[in-house]
């Protein structure tokens, strides 16, 4: 989310968003200094399932490892292995995700009558770009406002772009910003999409979404938002 007062990112499937283990295991070498736990968490069968191991329910060393690999991966923290609540609603999300396939509208929440529109799935944390009922992107995965920094549902239009803003809020850069609701705006971060617990009202974007929404999308086209984000 940015002040909109200072003026101045190869479509990700669905079928890219989970890939278990080989996901898990490709965090870098932070983890390293921080310990990992023995103890067994709440959701252990479910992310020893999810992360392709084998599921006895009980915490070992292995476990711990590639559990604690996909927290570092996502941002997660405590980053210590242990299957607790957050992890696994990470997990969960990205099962919910992946069964959505190619049609992220089946519910057909989203306006088919307004033309190309950029469509927001707050309680999936999806995004796609539809022309009346035809897909033109996605569904991608995407990152919005925590708790008490909600991104505002309803229908809006996009008002003002800027690829190259900076908040003078939280002074960071906001690549690729297409501002739709006051201070939200769809924009490239380099952060997992996953990473809990969200913005501070934007729609977070991978820089290659982003600069594909860039491209797609033009001041005045549409955009609607709409259900709500786990956890706020």
């Amino acid at each position: 989310m940015g002040d909109i007062r200072r003026r101045g990112a190869v479509v990700l499937g669905i079928t890219g968003l989970v890939a278990p283990l080989t996901l898990a295991l490709g965090a870098g070498s932070a983890q390293a200094s921080t310990s990992c736990t023995t103890s067994t968490g709440p959701y252990q069968k479910q992310v020893e399932k999810f992360l392709g191991l084998t599921v006895d329910g009980k915490q070992s060393a292995r476990d711990c490892k590639a559990i604690k690999a996909f927290q570092t991966k996502h941002g997660i923290t405590p980053n210590i292995g242990y299957a607790g609540s957050v992890t696994w609603g990470v997990m969960d999300l990205m099962n919910k995700q992946k069964a959505v396939g190619n049609n992220p509208d089946k519910d057909g929440k989203c306006p088919t009558n307004k033309g190309r529109i950029a469509c927001v799935n707050l309680t999936l944390q999806l995004s796609w770009i539809q022309d009346g009922g035809k897909l033109v992107y996605g569904p991608v995965p995407v990152r919005t406002g925590r708790k008490g920094y909600v991104t505002r549902t309803g229908l809006k239009k996009i008002y003002w772009r800027d690829k190259n803003h900076v908040s003078n809020i939280y002074n960071v850069p906001m690549p690729y910003s297409q501002f739709f609701d006051g201070g939200q705006a769809f924009h490239s971060v380099n952060l997992s999409m996953w990473n809990p617990p969200g913005s501070h009202g934007c729609v977070n974007m991978t820089p290659t979404t982003a600069k594909k929404y860039w491209d797609l999308l033009k001041t005045g086209d549409d955009v609607f938002v709409y259900g709500r984000k786990p956890g706020t």
